[in-house]
Formats: C-alpha cells, structure tokens, sequence
C-alpha cells in the first residue's frame, strides 16, 4: 500500500491564454512559481514526511517540483527525478493552439473533442483509453516500487483525472468531473490495482492568490 501525493503543476501563461499544452514545454508564470513555493512550504510540515518525489519530465512540473525537492532531498536533482509516462495527454496537431484559433482551423476535430469520446484522439494525439493506460501503468508502478511509502507526484490535470476516474470508477467517457487546480493537494492510496481518494483539491496553501483561469474547471477541455 503506497500514499501518493498527486500534485498538478503550477499556473502557466499557457493556462490564462486557454492553449493546448499537452507535451509542449511551457514554463511557470509568476503565480505559478509562488504557487509552487507556497507548496513546498505546506509539504515542509507533512507529518511523516514524503519519502520520494517523482515529476512528468517537462519543465512546468519541474519547476512546481523544485521547492519542494530542496525540502526534502536537497542532494537531489529533479532532472534525475523524471519520468515522461507522468507527461499531460498528447493533443496532436492543437498542441500549443489557443481554443478559439482551434475553434476555426480545425473545427471537426473540436466538435468530436467536445464529445468526449473514450477512442477519439486529437490528429496526431492520444485517445482518452491510450492516456489512461499510460496514467494507470505509471501510478501502479510507482506503487509497487515504493510500498508503504509517501511519493509526491508532480504531473499534469490530465493525469490527475485519468486517477480520479479510476479511484471512483466513473468510466473515461465524458467530460470530467473533479476540480484539479494548479498546485493543490491530492491525496490516493494505492493498493494493488486499487485506488483510493483520500482527499482532494486542497487548495488551503492558495487563498489569497489570483484566481483560476475563468473556464469550465470541471471540463477542463485545455490542458
């Protein structure tokens, strides 16, 4: 039985402008540095504290990680720390798109993205189903090589909800259902191939910070 601490990366100007991030290599903002401190000093008082710390290989989880890192392993470097199984779902031909040029170069592909439809991909991208295999081999394995262990985990929303489905079974078929801030706190235990929410969408660290990007938190169709 193995404690994740799942952690979605902090804000990025990607995220304000409502672009496509998935594997495109965009850095944290301003708020989302200070998000990402804010983090490491809420994690500085985890009681035990995390045994291990493992982050998606791009740079807005790296930097979300680094406080974090200097916490608690500051021998450490988060390069050595990466794994790229822990990446957002690959979107394809809209990778780094705004919605609204989305919306009119490649209007088709939104309308079947706005099904949310388990087998459809993005031209180039990966399917709902693919992702999710590729989230829940990650999260078991991450298990198994830490029993009993506290891991923060530093990844992407998309992967956040690939975990949130399968904790409560809800199916990879439609549009999400949890909020997954930038930087909050969310808590499963793994246990084979079971996954259990502990806790979700702590944000306590972040209340007087701006507020989320203005869009459908529960959809969450920019990634």
């Amino acid at each position: 039985m193995t404690e994740l601490i799942l952690i979605r990366h902090g804000e990025t100007d990607w995220n304000r402008e409502l672009r496509f991030q998935g594997h495109v290599d965009v850095p944290l903002n301003a708020t989302g540095h200070e998000q990402a401190r804010r983090l490491a000093e809420r994690l500085a008082a985890e009681r035990p504290p995390v045994d291990h710390l493992i982050c998606s290989d791009l740079i807005r989880t790296r930097e979300t990680a680094a406080p974090s890192l200097q916490v608690y392993f500051p021998h450490l470097s988060v390069d050595t720390l990466t794994d790229p199984s822990l990446r957002e779902q690959s979107f394809g031909i809209v990778d780094g798109l705004r919605v609204d040029d989305i919306k009119v170069d490649h209007a088709d592909a939104w309308e079947r993205w706005l099904r949310f439809e388990a087998d459809y991909a993005m031209p180039g991208g990966e399917t709902t189903r693919q992702f999710h295999a590729r989230v829940m081999d990650a999260v078991r394995r991450i298990a198994q090589q830490h029993p009993g262990q506290k891991v923060m985990v530093v990844t992407h929303g998309g992967v956040l909800d690939m975990v949130w489905r399968t904790a409560r079974g809800t199916g990879l078929d439609g549009p999400r259902q949890s909020d997954i801030p930038n930087a909050g706190l969310n808590r499963v235990r793994v246990d084979g191939d079971t996954v259990e929410v502990l806790d979700w969408a702590d944000v306590r660290h972040l209340a007087d910070l701006p507020a989320q990007p203005v869009y459908d938190q529960k959809k969450l169709v920019v990634r």
